[in-house]
C-alpha cells in the first residue's frame, strides 16, 4: 500500500501518438487501442492526483482514448517540443558564432545575478 502523501502511480505503455495525429482534448479519438506494430514497454509513473483526475475525466468524456493513450500523446508532444527547441537553439548558435566563451558566460552570469556552478579543480 502506498503512503497517502504520495500521488498514485499509473502504469503506461510507451509508444507514439495515434496514427490519425489527432489532439486529445480537442477531438474525439476513434482509435482506442495501441498503435499496431509499435514496440512498447510498460513503465510506472507518478502523477498528481488532480492531474490524474483531469485525465480520467477526459477519458470518461471520450476525448482521450485512455490514461495511457493520453500520457503517450503528452510524451510525444514534449519530445517534439524539446527537439524543436534544441534545433532552434543550435540554429541560433550557428547564426551568432557558436557557444558562449568562458568570458561571455561569466559576463552573462554577472548581469543575470547567477552564481555559476563550481567546477572541480583539474
Amino acid at each position: 500500500m502506498m503512503p497517502e502523501t504520495q500521488p498514485p502511480a499509473v502504469g503506461v505503455s510507451t509508444s507514439a501518438s495515434p496514427a490519425d495525429g489527432s489532439l486529445y482534448g480537442t477531438e474525439v479519438i476513434a482509435n482506442h487501442g495501441m498503435v499496431s506494430g509499435m514496440a512498447s514497454k510498460k513503465v510506472t509513473i507518478t502523477l498528481d492526483e488532480a492531474q490524474l483526475g483531469r485525465i480520467r475525466a477526459l477519458v470518461h468524456a471520450g476525448t482521450a482514448p485512455s490514461v495511457s493513450g493520453f500520457i503517450q500523446h503528452a510524451v510525444a508532444v514534449a519530445l517534439d517540443d524539446a527537439a524543436g527547441w534544441g534545433a532552434l537553439l543550435a540554429e541560433a548558435l550557428r547564426e551568432t558564432g557558436g557557444a558562449l566563451s568562458d568570458d561571455e558566460r561569466a559576463w552573462a552570469d554577472q548581469i543575470l545575478g547567477v552564481n555559476p556552478p563550481s567546477r572541480p579543480a583539474a
